[in-house]
């Protein structure tokens, strides 16, 4: 049969179809989603007629839509994980202490738990917590060359990542320019600041490697200070779009939160959040706050304060950094 021939309900017989595209709606566990689609008509008769490989193709639509709107693993991070790692499906699963074929279901299109979607998507974007979980679980292996193999491509991966982390900044950089509008050096300190304290607290590390310091008017990276600094009060105008492909969807998952829930607020209010805040407060100490300083905001204060943040406003996913901004908004405003 020709491939662009089904059979015709209407006509009884094999025809000729014709696909359109269309913005589709579909139910799935209870919400609607729209997703791009096609549908078939046969050419003799106009009817719509089933076609298996267009029924395939508004699945997988479908279910990605679905996969995106509930921070899901999309199926092709799946299928590439085993290929980075340079290990089988099954001694994935094994590894990860999940059932043999948890991990092949999931490459055959099986939907995996949140939270089980969330160590995979972590896995694809950090090599070093990958190798951890292979250095601390490598006895569930059947055989030594399995982990060998897997270790040499971790490794590989790692020095690749170290050797590009120096723009992570100013890639995220370029990304907020290109989707913020009018955005100061002011607010796209906090913003930066904001990105690097929310990435840890729901991925357990720092996107970028660099550290802010606790100046006057809140954290402060340095590198980026000086390189827009000639736009004072004013909007930053141009960015390199091109120089954002390496970021992760984890990564941007985070950021575009952040630029949703935080990025709608002015420099001097984010500033104002910054003041209330304990990293800024307890790098400062008894520092007036008029008083310059390039005292640098450890690592370990930012992890713990967004940390306990997370926990304390029960966030499940980076969508919930709204509920943190309204309640700083709520608490600026009351001190004023």
């Amino acid at each position: 049969m020709n491939k662009n021939m089904t059979f015709c309900e209407q006509c009884r017989d094999d025809v000729l179809y014709i696909e359109k595209d269309e913005i589709m709606e579909a139910n799935l566990k209870g919400e609607i989603y729209r997703y791009a689609g096609k549908r078939a008509f046969c050419k003799e008769c106009n009817s719509e007629v089933f076609v298996s490989n267009i029924n395939d193709y508004n699945l997988k639509n479908l279910y990605n839509e679905f996969r995106k709107q509930n921070n899901i693993i999309s199926l092709e991070h799946i299928l590439e994980i085993p290929k980075k790692y340079n290990i089988g499906k099954r001694p994935l699963s094994l590894l990860l202490g999940w059932g043999e074929q948890t991990f092949s279901r999931y490459c055959d299109g099986d939907m995996p738990t949140k939270q089980y979607s969330m160590i995979l998507e972590r896995i694809f974007n950090e090599p070093s917590y990958y190798l951890e979980l292979l250095e601390s679980n490598k006895d569930r292996l059947k055989s030594k060359s399995t982990y060998d193999k897997s270790k040499e491509a971790t490794k590989m991966l790692i020095l690749e990542q170290h050797s590009c982390n120096e723009s992570k900044i100013d890639s995220v950089v370029n990304y907020l320019l290109h989707e913020c509008e009018d955005i100061t050096p002011l607010a796209l300190q906090k913003i930066l600041y904001y990105i690097q304290g929310f990435y840890y607290a729901f991925l357990n590390n720092f996107i970028f490697e660099e550290n802010c310091e606790a100046w006057v008017h809140g954290p402060v990276f340095r590198d980026i200070y000086y390189k827009y600094k000639e736009y004072r009060f004013d909007p930053i105008i141009g960015y390199d779009i091109s120089n954002t492909s390496d970021l992760s969807v984890s990564e941007k998952a985070v950021i575009d939160s952040v630029i949703k829930n935080l990025g709608c607020y002015s420099g001097k209010i984010l500033e104002a959040f910054t003041h209330a805040e304990m990293p800024w407060l307890e790098t400062r100490g008894d520092l007036p706050l008029s008083v310059g300083t390039n005292r640098v905001i450890e690592k370990g204060l930012i992890a713990d304060y967004f940390m306990a943040v997370k926990e304390k406003n029960n966030m499940i996913n980076p969508s919930d950094i709204g509920d943190y901004s309204k309640k700083m908004f709520e608490q600026i405003l009351n001190n004023r």
